[in-house]
């Protein structure tokens, strides 16, 4: 796809202080932010000031949270459900942001005061939604139902990304869902947010080990109709989707955002040619002190290594490179039968390119929508341009599942 520079201003000099920003604006349409206060907490921010970007997110967070605790004493459940769901969402970006500084107290804390304030939000939202567990491994992980207000309703299963909260989830697909009259299952898989930091449990490449099981889980729900499910990815849970989908093919229509194929190139393109082939070689100590002295010299970096490296529960640098290596599908797409919508912004930063490359891949049963920075909508996952994203992949959706909700 072609890049044409965007027509938005970024809104800090760092890239990733950036699309956390743009992030959490696009969320807002779907009530998972407020532009006013996320630009205010965050304009003072410096370029490298990760304690400062870090605090800022924490502070508003926190405001947040007391202002919806005092909505919800006073009795306006409205009001406190809107400023509970913006408090967790806003304390999953202080997480993210010490998850990559190694202070595990600290982080402990906050991811408590998110899920405090998500647990907030679940207690006083008018959405119906009930806690379950699904069944895993000999253990369970912990999901939610959000039913929809229609009977014969489609149900959508939402996959997450590497680093997403159940609040961002819930305002990227959740609420668009909910208010199309579409029931909604939501789960914490392996190494994502509480099964990371409550059970230390990791990234797995074999996704569909996990998406069978929360689809047996959610065709056992009260209100399914096992012939009206789909499933959506988003960020890196596109590749989980897709990966799922060469061996699980019960969904009746599935969405990836975007369309990935290897995860590992997000982390091997910005990486010299000569070190992969020290790896390659199997040069792993070696590989590791070359690292570690470039990262040195680059602490923004090492910061984004640590963050990005944590869910994958690998110790060196070679080590973790071999494995995020495993996550690929180009030699499983072909064997994908689900109708697919793939999604793909222009500009695209981590996997630019691999939608139209899963495209190729699954030419038979998929559709490509793509989104322009003449739109607002460029970047990994329309930060800016969910309502759109909404809009397109859920009129998509329905055409796929049509029948009218009674």
């Amino acid at each position: 796809m072609r890049r044409t520079p965007s027509r938005i201003t970024p809104f800090s000099g760092n890239p990733d202080f950036d699309f956390e920003i743009r992030s959490a604006l696009g969320r807002a349409v779907a009530g998972g932010g407020d532009p006013g206060e996320i630009l205010a907490a965050t304009e003072s921010v410096k370029k490298n000031d990760h304690d400062g970007w870090y605090a800022a997110w924490s502070a508003l967070a926190r405001r947040t949270a007391a202002a919806a605790a005092a909505s919800a004493d006073a009795g306006h459940r409205v009001s406190a459900a809107g400023a509970y769901l913006r408090a967790s969402d806003y304390h999953a970006v202080a997480v993210n942001a010490l998850s990559a500084q190694g202070d595990d107290a600290r982080l402990r804390a906050e991811f408590a005061e998110q899920q405090r304030a998500w647990q907030g939000f679940l207690d006083t939202t008018s959405a119906d939604v009930a806690a379950i567990d699904i069944p895993y491994e000999g253990a369970s992980l912990p999901g939610l139902y959000a039913r929809a207000r229609v009977s014969g309703a489609p149900t959508l299963v939402a996959v997450n990304g590497s680093d997403g909260s159940l609040a961002a989830l819930w305002s990227a697909c959740a609420q668009p869902a909910l208010d199309r009259g579409w029931n909604v299952v939501l789960f914490d898989g392996p190494g994502q947010q509480s099964e990371l930091f409550v059970r230390n449990t990791t990234f797995r490449p074999d996704f569909e080990r996990v998406l069978t099981p929360v689809l047996d889980a959610a065709l056992g729900l009260d209100g399914v109709d096992p012939s009206r499910i789909a499933v959506y990815g988003i960020s890196q849970g596109g590749y989980g989707v897709a990966r799922a989908l060469a061996f699980e093919h019960r969904f009746a229509a599935a969405v990836t955002d975007p369309g990935i194929v290897d995860v590992s190139t997000s982390w091997t393109s910005h990486l010299p040619k000569s070190l992969l082939a020290t790896l390659d070689r199997g040069e792993v100590e070696k590989f590791d002190r070359e690292m570690a002295l470039g990262l040195k010299l680059s602490p923004d970096t090492a910061r984004t290594w640590a963050f990005r490296a944590r869910p994958y529960g690998t110790e060196g640098y070679g080590e973790t490179i071999q494995a995020v290596r495993a996550y690929t599908v180009a030699d499983v797409a072909g064997r994908i039968e689900t109708p697919l919508l793939i999604l793909s912004p222009e500009n695209e930063q981590f996997w630019p390119g691999q939608a139209e490359e899963l495209a190729s891949l699954t030419s038979a049963v998929s559709t490509v929508i793509r989104f322009t920075a003449e739109e607002g909508a460029d970047g990994h996952c329309q930060p800016m341009a969910r309502a759109l994203t909404a809009e397109r992949m859920f009129d998509w959706l329905d055409d796929k599942l049509a029948r009218e909700p009674r």
